[in-house]
């Protein structure tokens, strides 16, 4: 039998939307990397980078529901092909006004609206080119993408600050978004006549229609609240994640991205090729209880390394090793970053399939636009609260209670599911 990961890659259309969501997640990453770090270095304030997020969180919270009840209705090759466009050139003027923080904070802002059409596009438009029984694997292959650009991303915002400044990357960011379109256009749907309805949109109307789905589908709702939990945790790690790095680790904020980002979605990786080939056949509502419950753990130890490295057996360890390669707090960061990753992986990878098989082609957008919406109502205090509170009380705390907080809801999902 073939590997169902190949059997994906084997659909042309779905491999040109892997590559131009590459090049989309890529430049989109890498801006906003970058913008936080510009900004940490401007105001040394957590709070300040707070802004950034908040900036980028807004519009989902205005617009996500609308953009996906517009976008069900629309062609989606095409709305990824101009969301691009539109996306690079809100990146460019960055290349002029980068030390303004004001204009960061607009230019934030408008590329995530522009960006609150993409996404009931991107991954909603999956189901309409792979066939039903490829979709645990093809959202599997999608993750690997974006998590693959989350790598590339984070690995290269550091280096590529110190060596080219910020001007030099925001014209690359325009250009990535480019290359992103361009893949868009050789996408081929399966029904020509996608998108092609242009009645009458009664907006409140098909709210209604979502909301109705997600309350009378369980596997919908319960979905839609472990990926606003999970997207809102990402939000929060990365306001406090410049401050963790300094505060915590000891290291500087430009050599985060890669110590830390990267074993991340190395476990994001190596979790969604055991998912698309070893575990497709497991319950999906199993495999996100334990990805959550392991989240929740590893987010716990984060600021606790040092209780590791101090321990007797370390210290024998690292006096037969060279200094170069001792046992140190970041060695076990990467450690449980890579663990994390992994446990990501076990609940994205099966939400995201279950919400595309309860939906058809004109809900999922609807959904995943509230989707957006959710996650931005519902991350705007934690994000400008986690900013005061760790200048207030420090970046180990907030770990802590965040850790304790994704346990919880573990608990509460072995509870409902035994």
């Amino acid at each position: 039998m073939q590997n169902p990961l190949i059997s994906a890659l084997k659909v042309p259309s779905f491999s040109f939307l892997l590559i131009s969501e590459f090049f989309s997640q890529f430049a989109m990453n890498l801006l906003n990397f970058i913008l936080l770090i510009v900004v940490f270095q401007l105001s040394s304030s957590n709070l300040a980078v707070a802004g950034v997020i908040l900036a980028f969180t807004l519009p989902s919270i205005l617009f996500g529901i609308l953009a996906g009840v517009l976008v069900d209705r629309w062609n989606k090759k095409r709305v990824l092909v101009y969301t691009n466009i539109l996306r690079a050139a809100a990146a460019f003027p960055l290349i002029l006004i980068s030390n303004e923080l004001f204009f960061i904070y607009f230019l934030t802002f408008l590329v995530s609206l522009i960006t609150q059409f993409f996404v009931p596009a991107e991954t909603p438009i999956i189901p309409q080119l792979v066939p039903k029984y490829l979709l645990l694997p093809a959202n599997a292959l999608f993750s690997m993408g974006i998590f693959g650009s989350i790598i590339v991303a984070y690995a290269l915002s550091g280096p590529f600050l110190l060596i080219f400044g910020s001007t030099n990357i925001f014209i690359f960011v325009t250009f990535l978004f480019i290359a992103a379109s361009v893949f868009a256009l050789l996408i081929k749907f399966k029904n020509p006549n996608n998108g092609s309805n242009q009645g009458r949109i009664e907006i409140f109307k098909e709210v209604r229609d979502a909301f109705t789905l997600m309350a009378k589908k369980e596997k919908i709702y319960h979905s839609l609240f472990i990926l606003t939990l999970l997207q809102t945790l990402i939000l929060v790690i990365a306001v406090i994640g410049p401050g963790y790095a300094t505060n915590i680790l000891k290291i500087q904020v430009e050599k985060f991205p890669l110590l830390f980002v990267t074993p991340a979605v190395v476990g994001m990786g190596i979790g969604a090729i055991i998912i698309g080939n070893f575990l497709h056949q497991k319950s999906k509502q199993t495999l996100v209880k334990f990805g959550l419950l392991i989240t929740g753990l590893m987010v716990l130890a984060f600021p606790h390394g040092g209780l590791i490295t101090s321990r007797e057996f370390i210290h024998q360890v690292n006096q037969n090793l060279p200094n170069v390669l001792s046992i140190n707090d970041v060695h076990i960061m990467m450690i449980i970053a890579i663990i994390v990753g992994f446990a990501f992986s076990l609940v994205f990878v099966p939400s995201n399939t279950m919400i595309q098989e309860e939906t058809t082609d004109r809900q999922r957008g609807k959904i995943y636009g509230t989707l957006n919406t959710f996650v931005g109502a519902v991350s705007i205090a934690p994000v400008l609260g986690v900013g005061i509170v760790a200048d207030l009380f420090g970046v180990g705390r907030v770990l802590t209670l965040i850790g304790m907080i994704i346990i919880l809801a573990s608990v509460l999902l072995f509870w409902k599911y035994k």
